[in-house]
């Protein structure tokens, strides 16, 4: 009796160190991991990044992430040589500026491969021959957003600052709101704000996409010297992006479903735009980006002598191991 009474206490004992051991493991296992990212403007074309945090797909991976918005990428790439952020959605252009004057980065992937935006004009405005001698709104005003407004003008003849002036003031909200109140006589803004403003009388003047077809502009950057030491972070976030941009493809009725709300907007707004960036490339299935869209702002770039002749590769620029080795792990589709 004696000898059964220590053996069934020794179990008990055995059981209860397992036991514990389980719900260290479980609780382990359950501990996600923080992973703050940054991006410059909550439109619809960042919707991916909202829905890989709201509907599990970050989760899933084991990370914690928040999304901050910052007021342009200049700002929002700051932040991430400073460590305050692992990965900035920045553009193209910011991105080598700033490697050219020693930042330490590098692009991974792409969120939006294209130029989703609109060019939208007050009431008296109704083409780009209309916008001569006016102010125009923009967010920055020598990247980004602004970057691109001034070789959209430039392709209808219009120079800065000879034949217009621009005015910075924010984001996509702060545009639209300024040109409602006629302080700007245009804007460009990302669909599907478009299709808003031509339901208040407002004109669509034109689409950046069929003036600069080919046009990366904005991706995942990462500093490079950190993701080497936490690549397996890396890859977890990339893989997550891909998982959210294929459920997004192939549910587009659900994730207008989500993004109509989070966005703010109408579902029928959520599905036009979604169908734009789907048809027009600005997202991409798998979350690569457009190297020869790269290769338009290393030109553009030249252009504006932040870079010399003979003009670098786009491989200088990019590291597509993060995206090979996360697709290697979800698989192809």
């Amino acid at each position: 009796m004696l000898r059964r009474g220590k053996f069934t206490k020794s179990l008990i004992v055995t059981a209860s160190v397992v036991l514990i051991a389980l719900l260290a493991f479980k609780t382990f296992a359950q501990e996600k991991i923080r992973f703050p990212i940054g991006e410059s403007s909550k439109t619809l074309s960042y919707g991916p990044l909202w829905v890989a945090a709201k509907m599990g797909f970050f989760e899933r991976e084991g990370l914690d992430v928040p999304i901050i918005t910052m007021r342009g990428s200049p700002l929002t790439i700051q932040a991430l040589t400073a460590d305050s952020i692992y990965v900035a959605n920045a553009t193209v252009d910011t991105l080598i500026s700033a490697y050219e004057r020693g930042a330490d980065i590098t692009m991974i992937g792409g969120l939006i491969n294209g130029l989703g935006l609109s060019m939208i004009g007050g009431k008296p405005y109704k083409t780009y021959a209309d916008l001569r001698g006016t102010t125009i709104g923009t967010q920055t005003l020598t990247s980004g957003t602004g970057f691109a407004l001034r070789l959209v003008l430039k392709v209808h003849g219009m120079e800065y600052p000879r034949d217009y002036k621009l005015l910075n003031i924010g984001g996509a909200a702060d545009r639209y709101q300024a040109l409602t109140s006629g302080q700007i006589s245009s804007a460009p803004v990302g669909v599907p704000l478009d299709l808003v403003a031509k339901e208040q009388g407002f004109n669509i003047i034109g689409y950046f996409a069929d003036d600069q077809p080919n046009f990366q502009f904005n991706v995942y950057i990462v500093k490079r010297s950190w993701a080497e030491k936490n690549r397996a972070l890396v890859v977890r976030f990339i893989k997550a992006m891909v998982s959210t941009m294929r459920w997004m493809v192939d549910n587009r009725e659900a994730a207008c479903g989500y993004l109509s709300k989070e966005m703010a907007i109408s579902i029928e707004h959520c599905r036009y735009a979604s169908d734009y960036n789907w048809k027009n490339r600005i997202w991409d299935r798998n979350a690569d980006l457009n190297v020869e869209g790269v290769r338009t702002l290393i030109r553009i770039s030249a252009e504006q002598s932040v870079l010399k002749e003979p003009l670098p590769q786009p491989s200088k620029y990019i590291d597509h191991s993060y995206l090979k080795q996360a697709l290697a792990e979800i698989g192809r589709k």
